[in-house]
């Protein structure tokens, strides 16, 4: 089949999608949306793609998805995921597209913010459900504003809280399900380096000896 533009995608088996998905493995989860939940997977062909599956059978879900099918379908960009196929054989439908190592990286960047923040694993099989995967936590934390219960507490304190809560906000920028509004790995490398320099000013107003030593001896 092909699109409006003349990309062709392909209708693939449930049977197919389960193999790339390892059955939808849980530890094969990249991410949530919310239209439905991300897995990595691996075509036979040794392809590597993102398979999205939505989340419920409600009618509105499924015509958000169904748009977002539509959308993929007719767009051909670099920093866009190209729709490679769709399932119609399962209970809710599931997207198929390509898997940019650069898209890849940029999430995994965020992951692992994630991690150094929480002092988590990235998922937990042992955990509750909805505890099992962190960046759905984090993002569902970040929604109802309640990010500093899932801060770890032995690195949050009254004077570095402004700091995390950006850190926390460049992380949820790399984990968007739309692959167009995550940052670049320029805009990464430029708002760490400006975080930086609001830690060091942090630092040094709360040790200004400590601060001005370091200074020094790195300067050498």
């Amino acid at each position: 089949m092909k699109s409006q533009q003349g990309h062709a995608f392909k209708i693939f088996s449930e049977e197919e999608l389960q193999q790339a998905t390892k059955k939808f493995n849980e530890q094969e989860i990249l991410g949530q949306g919310g239209n439905g939940i991300v897995y990595k997977g691996l075509l036979k062909s040794n392809s590597e793609v993102a398979v999205k599956k939505c989340m419920t059978i409600d009618e509105q879900k499924k015509k958000e998805f169904g748009k977002e099918m539509l959308i993929l379908s007719q767009t051909n960009h670099k920093n866009i995921v190209k729709l490679l196929g769709c399932c119609l054989e399962v209970e809710v439908p599931c997207l198929c597209t390509s898997s940019s190592r650069t898209i890849r990286v940029m999430y995994s960047f965020g992951v692992v913010l994630l991690e150094l923040l929480t002092r988590k694993k990235a998922c937990n099989l042992d955990a509750p459900e909805h505890e099992k995967v962190l960046s759905m936590m984090f993002l569902s934390a970040m929604k109802e504003n309640k990010l500093e219960d899932m801060l770890n507490d032995q690195i949050k304190n009254n004077e570095n809280m402004e700091f995390l809560e950006e850190m926390a906000e460049l992380a949820r920028k790399c984990l968007d399900m739309s692959s167009i509004n995550r940052p670049s790995m320029k805009e990464i490398g430029d708002e760490l380096g400006r975080l930086r320099k609001v830690m060091e000013h942090q630092c040094a107003r709360q040790n200004p000896e400590e601060m001005e030593s370091f200074l020094g001896d790195s300067s050498m």
